[in-house]
């Protein structure tokens, strides 16, 4: 996976586990990829997949069940949106908009770009 400079990376691995369970790869309730073949899988210290992991127990969306492994909630989703909008407000629209402002897009140009986006992407 390439990183970027910011956030820190382990949140962006976090960011990678929600996305996983937002596209319904890894499912509510079910085990989690370990941390060590997440770390092999990223290319990064397990320490970094650990610190991951615990921040997104602290956000329960995730739990360890001792010696079995790690499951996602199965109230998760609710939990992840709300983390994620939060991010994308913080991080994310800020520059966007200042684009679109600068570049003087309009929304309804921004609607199709969206639209064809998620038709190329999402819908199968």
């Amino acid at each position: 996976m390439e990183f970027k400079e910011n956030p820190a990376i382990y949140i962006q691995i976090a960011e990678y586990v929600c996305e996983q369970i937002l596209l319904k790869k890894w499912k509510l309730g079910d085990k989690i990829v370990s941390i060590r073949e997440l770390a092999v899988q990223m290319e990064v210290n397990p320490n970094t997949v650990q610190r991951a992991y615990d921040f997104l127990q602290q956000q329960n969306i995730i739990t360890n069940k001792r010696g079995i492994g790690y499951f996602t909630e199965d109230d998760a989703l609710d939990r992840i949106m709300s983390f994620r909008k939060e991010q994308f407000v913080q991080n994310e629209l800020p520059v966007f908009m200042r684009n679109i402002f600068l570049l003087k897009m309009d929304f309804k140009e921004i609607k199709i770009l969206y639209d064809q986006f998620v038709k190329d992407n999402f819908k199968k």
